[in-house]
């Protein structure tokens, strides 16, 4: 039988920096999906392709670090 191999899930540690305000509808959306609510709010989410996407967007209002 084949060894089962656990894959463990890898984080991301998201801060807003910047405010949405000034950029367009799609950043403000984006943000708003991601789960942000406040300035220098930090969310923890599964490092994932759809999430890369995302934040690709708004790279520029946010700081990533792996966990």
């Amino acid at each position: 039988m084949a060894e089962t191999t656990k894959t463990e899930a890898k984080y991301l540690k998201i801060t807003l920096l910047k405010s949405g305000i000034g950029f367009s509808k799609k950043h403000k959306a984006t943000l708003k999906a991601l789960g942000f609510h406040h300035l220098h709010e930090t969310l923890v989410k599964e490092d994932c392709a759809p999430l890369r996407g995302m934040l690709a967007l708004v790279n520029h209002l946010i700081v990533i670090e792996k966990v």
